[in-house]
């Protein structure tokens, strides 16, 4: 059976924010069942939809840039694919461009991911001096579900600083635990925020080994 693999980014924001990785999950396939895909599904006695997500969001968090990697049973042209996503009009869900991926390439591994969060003018100075005192450490110790767990700062934040008014910082995966974007917002002593009406949001997700394809299409189609 001839199979083809897919990379589609899109945006997850408004209410949609509020929904969970499992949630997502299943609003993909339905989304899918409404367009009359044909996915390519595990083998087993329990089959699945073969969809990759490389980096589950948070609950709460929006995004700007998300990506799933998808098998269809069935080749379709991008466009073709774009429109049937976009036609649908998932409030929340913005499709933004949808990549054809050769086969053979890697499955898709994530590389960093990007966050921002508006930093009222209030608070902005006490929070360069955490930053400043946080980039003298060399890591963070956390306690998460009974054990203590050592970051590494240098491995696992690549970015981190104040930009026109916003807190920016991109973090890199690690094999093991990882340090979570609100592991890093409650070091900054700023978690306050988050229950003051800012947000997190997601910016990009940046793939290691990402195909760049002439051929990708963005999203917005007419019919």
């Amino acid at each position: 059976m001839t199979r083809a693999r897919y990379h589609i980014r899109f945006s997850k924001t408004g209410p949609l924010r509020w929904i969970s990785h499992r949630d997502l999950l299943r609003l993909w396939e339905r989304l899918f069942h409404r367009i009359d895909l044909k996915l390519a599904m595990t083998e087993g006695f329990h089959p699945k939809p073969r969809m990759n997500f490389p980096s589950a969001l948070a609950l709460g968090t929006a995004s700007l840039d998300e990506i799933v990697e998808l098998e269809l049973a069935e080749p379709l042209s991008t466009e073709e694919l774009t429109q049937r996503l976009c036609d649908d009009q998932q409030p929340g869900l913005e499709i933004l461009r949808v990549t054809a991926v050769p086969e053979g390439w890697p499955k898709a591994k994530l590389k960093s991911t990007t966050y921002n969060l508006p930093i009222p003018e209030a608070d902005r100075e006490t929070l360069l001096k955490e930053i400043e005192a946080l980039r003298q450490r060399d890591t963070i110790q956390l306690e998460r579900k009974g054990k203590t767990l050592v970051f590494s700062l240098s491995a696992e934040i690549e970015h981190l600083g104040i930009e026109d008014g916003v807190l920016v910082f991109r973090c890199t995966p690690d094999q093991g635990a990882s340090l979570r974007p609100t592991d890093l917002i409650e070091e900054l002593k700023i978690i306050h925020l988050t229950d003051n009406g800012q947000f997190l949001t997601r910016t990009r997700v940046e793939l290691e080994n990402e195909f760049e394809s002439t051929t990708s299409v963005t999203g917005q189609l007419t019919s």
